[in-house]
């Protein structure tokens, strides 16, 4: 039975218990199953049982049983999908995919089928289904549910173990691009503002100021006239929405952002915009076993490209 112990630190202080746990975990889990967790016994502070809205303090050892906490989320078995998967590269340590818009990385409490995890459990013959958390098989890192682009999954859990390693220790290389709306009042730049959950809609992130150090470097590539902007990311952080986010909070976010963004593009111009313009271009990392250096490349889809040439054919004529 695994146990899981975290120390408060000092920017979590005064949090409630549900909320602090709900930010620690590694896996999505409602704050309904949280709080039951509590209230049980399964996480408990410096050794007492507290209450869910206990308010931490630093120093606070909280244990968490694991283990019966992620059974809880598992309402049944994740099964193998027939579901397509474009794959850059495969070897025996880990499979490169280029990620469809529209695929969620992995499974939730309410959604159990059509995700990454359900089409690696058919594809990939070799993957190593006794990984700590089956519902997150091999998953190293994560690209938003309509965000396309390059994604590394491990087969087994050495690699799933250096990976992961690499990416908290930020020695990867993670590059984007995206369209936005407007003009950037810096062509090119650093955005270096702490992100967290949002104060009121739990389900979004914000600039916070005692969030998470989130940095994205940017840079201008091409401007089509003051209606949109395509951008080169480079992330120095991984923080959950951030490039998203950053942009919202500069004055321009991302087309077709139904959450953080405005869509005026859609709304004004009649451009369908099916998801937001954010496309994971390319992925560098230190292979797990060989410790060599690769990088991988993922194509333009169709309907960001389509938008480039949308944009560039009104430009043509606003001009």
């Amino acid at each position: 039975m695994e146990k899981r112990m975290y120390k408060v630190e000092r920017e979590d202080e005064q949090k409630r218990l549900d909320i602090y746990i709900a930010q620690k975990m590694p896996i999505e889990i409602s704050r309904n199953l949280i709080q039951n967790a509590i209230t049980k016994g399964q996480i408990t502070v410096n050794g007492s049982q507290k209450k869910p809205h206990y308010k931490v303090k630093q120093g606070d050892e909280i244990q968490i049983d694991f283990h019966e906490l992620v059974e809880e989320t598992k309402e049944e078995n994740i099964l193998p999908e027939n579901i397509p998967l474009n794959i850059l590269y495969e070897d025996e340590e880990l499979i490169v995919i280029n990620k469809p818009a529209g695929l969620i990385v992995h499974p939730t409490p309410s959604i159990k089928t059509g995700t990454l995890v359900n089409a690696l459990m058919h594809h990939v013959k070799d993957l190593d289904k006794t990984m700590q958390d089956p519902n997150r098989l091999g998953i190293v890192h994560r690209l938003d549910k309509e965000t396309s682009g390059v994604l590394v999954v491990a087969k087994n859990a050495f690699s799933h173990h250096l990976l992961s390693k690499e990416f908290k220790e930020r020695k990867t290389m993670k590059y984007y691009l995206a369209i936005v709306e407007g003009t950037l009042k810096e062509k090119e730049g650093e955005i270096n503002l702490p992100l967290g959950r949002h104060p009121i809609l739990r389900h979004k992130r914000a600039v916070v100021y005692n969030g998470k150090e989130a940095i994205t470097e940017y840079k201008t590539l091409k401007e089509f006239g003051d209606l949109a902007t395509l951008v080169w990311i480079r992330l120095r952080t991984g923080r959950t929405h951030q490039i998203r986010v950053h942009f919202k909070y500069i004055g321009n976010p991302l087309i077709g952002d139904s959450l953080y963004g405005k869509n005026k593009i859609e709304k004004n111009l009649q451009i369908p915009v099916g998801r937001q313009m954010l496309h994971a271009l390319k992925l560098g990392f230190y292979h797990p076993k060989t410790k060599e250096w690769m990088e991988f490349l993922a194509p333009l889809p169709d309907d960001f490209k389509n938008l480039l040439i949308t944009l560039t054919n009104l430009d043509g004529q606003n001009s």
